[in-house]
């Protein structure tokens, strides 16, 4: 089948063995996916990868047990051993056992078909469209910050990063009631902010004011130096970015100001789901190209581009 393989040094479209049959797993035909910063970072290097990229998809069921077959989902990328204590307690995203589509040993969704879980698998409501599907993943990604911070009605926010990310966190946060402030380099990124009613700001002409809860999302090593700045004491920074080259930091200011970090990485499917099907969070001015899977490495360097939002790899 045709899929985007990286080697550890070259990522290129060719042909590579279909996903092998596993028991309790589905198989589904890839029908979109979207093109993350991590996979960027993985080309870089981050995580040591080497297979199929892509962990963002919409797809249909081919091969499942008969309640499955032919139904559209999503699926959750951590792949849990389901025995270790943390599995019991409920933590299977953190497994110390589990394999990660397209980042941790196990072939991704930039492919004509890929192998998930049955316990990962969603099932994705009529009313959502397959390019809004395509987005539960990374929407996923930010109501994990609800789950791990109070996010009370009126709570000063700040999100820095104007990318895809840092725009559902945005309209996530916004939802729960929160003041929120969005500040980036893209002049188009946040017009899209704010259309929907969300205060953003550019970077060259911010003065940061402390906020209570400030939302690392840039992407960059100098994120965190910047939340540092921008975060209230005894507040609250969240990290989402995810980088391959390591930095250096000064620890001294979250001591003095007894800042709290919180890493946030993948989220709950159900809430993205319902928000997606509500239209709380909008996800259609956040598509930049859609492109075939065969230019799928065309893909990856449009995405890699100042500016660009998502980009999809069409397999269907």
């Amino acid at each position: 089948m045709l899929a985007l393989h990286f080697d550890g040094n070259r990522v290129r479209v060719t042909d590579v063995a279909p996903p092998r049959e596993a028991s309790g797993s589905a198989l589904v035909r890839v029908g979109l996916a979207g093109v993350c910063d991590t996979d960027l970072q993985i080309v870089k290097g981050y995580m040591d990868f080497r297979g199929v990229l892509g962990h963002e998809f919409l797809g249909t069921v081919a091969e499942a047990p008969a309640n499955w077959l032919g139904r559209r989902v999503v699926g959750e990328i951590n792949f849990a051993c389901q025995h270790c204590p943390q599995c019991e307690a409920g933590m299977q995203r953190h497994c110390p056992n589990r394999q990660v589509m397209g980042i941790q040993d196990a072939d991704g969704a930039f492919a004509e078909y890929v192998r998930v879980p049955l316990a990962n698998l969603h099932a994705v409501p009529d009313s959502v469209q397959d390019a809004e599907a395509v987005f539960c993943e990374p929407l996923a990604a930010a109501f994990e910050i609800l789950e791990q911070v109070e996010v009370e009605p009126d709570r000063d926010c700040v999100v820095l990063g104007d990318g895809k990310l840092g725009l559902l966190v945005a309209q996530v946060l916004r939802d729960a009631g929160a003041r929120v402030r969005v500040v980036g380099r893209h002049p188009g990124k946040l017009a899209i902010l704010e259309r929907l009613g969300i205060e953003t700001v550019l970077f060259d002409a911010w003065r940061p004011q402390p906020a209570a809860l400030v939302v690392e999302a840039t992407g960059s090593r100098e994120g965190l130096a910047c939340a540092v700045r921008t975060v209230a004491p005894r507040g609250t920074i969240v990290l989402k970015s995810t980088v391959a080259e390591a930095g250096i930091f000064d620890f001294a200011p979250l001591v003095i100001n007894e800042i709290r970090v919180v890493g946030s990485r993948c989220g709950p499917f159900a809430p993205a789901l319902q928000a997606l099907e509500s239209g709380r969070v909008t996800v259609a001015p956040l598509i930049s190209e859609r492109l075939p899977l065969a230019r799928a490495e065309e893909a990856l360097r449009l995405a890699a581009r100042p500016g660009m939002l998502k980009v999809l790899v069409e397999t269907a």
